[in-house]
């Protein structure tokens, strides 16, 4: 299965540089803190061995994941957008018609997604509505407490 998995050039930038932490700082740490846990002695009662052990399963497990994720990632340049309507990459303003609040996302790909820093994926059901849609638009969302009304009031690709 080789389905290319969009993102933006600073969201595969972010990740290339944690995999280089973990390769780089953080697995010769951990193995430097295995060695020293072996040297007090019973590793069957060696509570630092075990946790350093486990942490160690994490880090390797998620320099596996980022390997195995890096060759499908496909960079997309949302600034290289020529359109009206939303696709991936757009920086969104919508206009909740029941509240009046403003909400401003940006799409992007699952793997930079937060939504403290106001980024969904284009998987979410309120990326799923608006992709297509453009400004003026009235798109019903539905969301873990119903559905909302909003109006796409902008669209930016910068």
């Amino acid at each position: 299965m080789t389905d290319r998995i969009p993102i933006t050039q600073p969201g595969l930038d972010k990740i290339k540089a944690e995999l280089q932490h973990l390769t780089a700082v953080e697995r010769p740490a951990i193995q430097k803190a295995i060695a020293e846990a072996r040297e007090h002695g019973d590793l069957r009662e060696n509570a630092e061995y075990h946790a350093a052990k486990e942490r160690q399963g994490f880090i390797e497990g998620r320099i596996q994941e980022l390997n195995a994720r890096l060759p499908r990632l496909q960079v997309v340049d949302p600034t290289t957008n020529n359109t009206d309507t939303i696709v991936f990459g757009a920086k969104v303003t919508l206009e909740n018609l029941d509240t009046g609040e403003t909400l401003r996302y940006q799409i992007v790909g699952p793997d930079e997604a937060d939504l403290k820093a106001h980024r969904i994926s284009f998987l979410t059901p309120i990326a799923k509505a608006l992709i297509g849609k453009a400004v003026g638009d009235v798109v019903t969302v539905q969301i873990p407490r119903g559905q909302i009304e909003v109006e796409i009031t902008d669209v930016e690709y910068s």
